[in-house]
């Protein structure tokens, strides 16, 4: 009778294999995972930056954001990895006077390399300096090269 099966070595290679696998596959899967969770930093600051713009072209003026419609994401039941702040103008406010706007986003856990930040110091940041005549100029920043990584089509937003 012949018996029929996988020697030791040949199940010690395929251990091997697939040990070598792991070691290149889990830090490419953490990588994609902390680059997921910062993909809500880019649409939530297009939101602001559109609805700011259709604001103004509607009313000639900037608003904060409960005037322009905008709900940070998280604001209600839903999780959300960061914390949305403005500085410039109340909720409310309007302004048709130079004013510096800003919307910022900071992140609450560790994204990689790209460190855990306090609320309202800024990491992914649209600054609007909007001036009377309605030639608004927004600025993009992303403090630390680890967290641009994370997001490297921020610096496009608002152009």
């Amino acid at each position: 009778m012949k018996k029929q099966g996988f020697t030791l070595i040949e199940l010690m290679v395929v251990v091997v294999i697939i040990g070598i696998l792991a070691a290149v596959a889990v830090p490419k899967l953490f990588g994609m995972i902390a680059k997921s969770k910062a993909s809500e930093v880019g649409p939530a600051a297009g939101t602001y930056v559109k609805l700011q713009q259709a604001y103004f072209s509607e009313s000639n003026q900037y608003g904060g954001w409960t005037l322009i419609g905008y709900t940070a994401p998280g604001s209600g039941e839903e999780t959300t990895n960061f914390w949305f702040s403005s500085s410039g103008l109340d909720a409310s406010q309007t302004t048709a006077d130079a004013v510096e706007l800003a919307w910022t986003a900071d992140n609450k856990a560790k994204l990689n390399d790209c460190a855990i930040s306090t609320k309202g110091a800024g990491v992914w940041k649209v600054s609007l300096t909007a001036v009377a005549d309605g030639k608004d100029a927004y600025e993009t920043d992303v403090t630390g090269n680890a967290c641009l990584a994370l997001t490297p089509t921020f610096k496009n937003i608002g152009k």
